[in-house]
């Protein structure tokens, strides 16, 4: 088995503090901080938005954060700015091992389409590369924390599973936006549902 850590969207703007923060968010980065040395392989992707995206709220007038819309034939979450490109809310979380990536993955750059997965669009038509990569370097297994469980994590999670990776959640690196109070629980539950092995950061022993 030769095994990747996929650090998902560890960014300024979804800390506490941040344009879209999710709470206690910044409480995953020691965790995954730890378990940076147990991987060969370390990957992180980074929401990378222009300022024009179709999915912030403030690019459709009367429409508010939470609002829900059709963008382009897919049904959209209206959010607020957040991770622009070369912001610095788009930046790495200060404390976070950065030095250790050995592959970025940059999504939702596309203003008309968003990337909660770091493997796809939203609408499943333009691969960010992230599958031909790990492919490419012989991982079979990806390791996932990060921001957010129930929309970046999820989806993310998802992907890897249908290209057929082995994957696991490591729940304690990661926080749920939870808009609904279950949004965590239930995507967690989805994970499983599609195979995903999911564990704490304890369970990490190679």
């Amino acid at each position: 088995m030769t095994a990747a850590l996929l650090m998902v969207d560890v960014q300024n703007d979804f800390m506490p503090g941040g344009a879209l923060a999710v709470k206690q968010g910044d409480q995953i980065v020691p965790v995954l901080n730890g378990l940076i040395p147990k991987f060969k392989q370390v990957i992180a992707t980074q929401d990378w938005h222009p300022a024009d995206h179709g999915s912030f709220a403030v690019n459709h007038p009367g429409k508010n954060p939470g609002d829900v819309i059709d963008l382009f034939g897919l049904q959209q979450i209206l959010w607020p700015v957040h991770c622009v490109q070369n912001s610095p809310g788009a930046a790495f979380h200060k404390d976070l091992n950065s030095t250790a990536i050995d592959r970025v993955v940059q999504k939702g750059m596309d203003p008309k389409t968003d990337s909660y997965s770091g493997f796809y669009d939203n609408g499943h038509q333009n691969p960010s590369g992230l599958s031909a990569y790990l492919k490419q370097e012989g991982i079979s297994t990806l390791y996932i924390g990060g921001l957010a469980t129930d929309y970046c994590v999820l989806f993310t999670a998802l992907d890897a599973r249908a290209e057929g990776f082995d994957v696991f959640l490591i729940t304690d690196a990661c926080r749920a936006v939870n808009l609904k109070p279950k949004d965590g629980d239930a995507a967690i539950s989805k994970m499983r549902a599609a195979g995903c092995k999911i564990i704490t950061s304890a369970d990490v022993a190679f």
